[in-house]
């Protein structure tokens, strides 16, 4: 399970990252480039605090 949620964990960070680079080249419109931004930004928020929880003692 928290292999899984590190795997989406990544893909969202590289959907916050990448569509930027992406509309720098002028290859993504600004619309889907949003949408991709979005997504990515609650698939991080949505995962990453499942896995990055401080171990008890």
């Amino acid at each position: 399970m928290n292999l899984i949620l590190k795997l989406l964990s990544f893909i969202g960070l590289v959907l916050t990252v990448f569509p930027a680079v992406l509309v720098f080249t002028e290859n993504l419109s600004f619309d889907m480039h949003t949408t991709l931004m979005m997504v990515g930004m609650l698939l991080w928020f949505g995962t990453a605090p499942f896995w990055m929880k401080e171990k008890k003692l």
